[in-house]
């Protein structure tokens, strides 16, 4: 399967430490090879680098590293393709619009008789990929639901949840959203996140001979939360996602959580 990749912080921070070992993971310590894309938030805008060769081979993955663009909030993905061809149009991660912003998404896992059991009718896919028509399909919904006026925060969530939960009876749903102020994360089976914030330390990756100490790069004012598949970093403590659990980060910090074993009432709550 594909490998998932996020951050949402306080301040605008690069992210090439944790991309370093995740662009490794795409053919070199990993098999994810079919594709890989990056997504950097700046302001309401957001500009995107993606390609189908693998990311431990891509020289635009390797641009990446070497220009560390800041954001508040990034989208990661390398591929394993199992539905739908290895080509551009089928890399994520997904971008479109509503509500006046860009909506970013991108999916691990693998579902069936999606066709069937999530019709699409406003937004259409343009590739051929189960994860891209999860993605048309959440953004009917929410179309659906909502209409031309976006929703509250914390009811705008939940709805999400509630869809994701959805899409997850048809396999395997572990996905990251954002619209460049949130961040959300829906665990299936496999998603791991960490927050750094002071007092910051090192840390090591797992995939290459790189450390860092946070401390030289940071303020006691950084907030820094970073979500994956599988943990980056070997010396560091990350907060494993149970089935069916979701986050929604804003700044670096929680915002909302929740479960479907307490639907419709999140398990932590903060300002939204």
């Amino acid at each position: 399967m594909c490998e998932l990749l996020a951050m949402s912080a306080n301040v605008p921070t690069d992210i090439v430490f944790s991309f370093t070992g995740l662009m490794q993971r795409g053919g070199n310590t990993g098999p994810h090879k079919d594709g890989w894309g990056v997504t950097f938030y700046e302001g309401k805008g957001c500009r995107s680098f993606k390609d189908p060769m693998p990311s431990a081979q891509s020289p635009i993955a390797k641009l990446v590293t070497e220009y560390p663009i800041k954001s508040e909030s990034v989208i990661c993905h390398i591929r394993q393709a199992n539905s739908g061809a290895v080509c551009l149009e089928n890399t994520h991660p997904f971008t479109r619009q509503m509500w006046g912003r860009n909506w970013t998404y991108a999916h691990n896992g693998q579902l069936a008789g999606y066709k069937d059991a999530l019709p699409v009718s406003v937004h259409i896919p343009v590739g051929s990929t189960d994860s891209e028509h999860a993605f048309c399909y959440l953004l009917d919904q929410l179309h659906f639901e909502f209409g031309s006026k976006q929703p509250s925060s914390e009811t705008l969530y939940k709805f999400i949840a509630k869809v994701s939960s959805t899409i997850n009876e048809l396999g395997v749903f572990n996905l990251i959203l954002s619209d460049g102020d949130y961040l959300f994360a829906y665990c299936s089976n496999n998603l791991h996140w960490i927050t750094r914030k002071a007092p910051f330390g090192e840390a090591k990756l797992i995939d290459a001979e790189v450390e860092v100490d946070f401390k030289q790069e940071t303020t006691d004012k950084d907030i820094v939360t970073v979500i994956a598949t599988q943990p980056l970093t070997n010396n560091e403590s990350w907060h494993k996602m149970t089935s069916r659990e979701w986050q929604l980060f804003k700044l670096g910090e929680s915002a909302l959580s929740g479960s479907e074993a307490c639907a419709g009432s999140p398990n932590d709550t903060a300002e939204i």
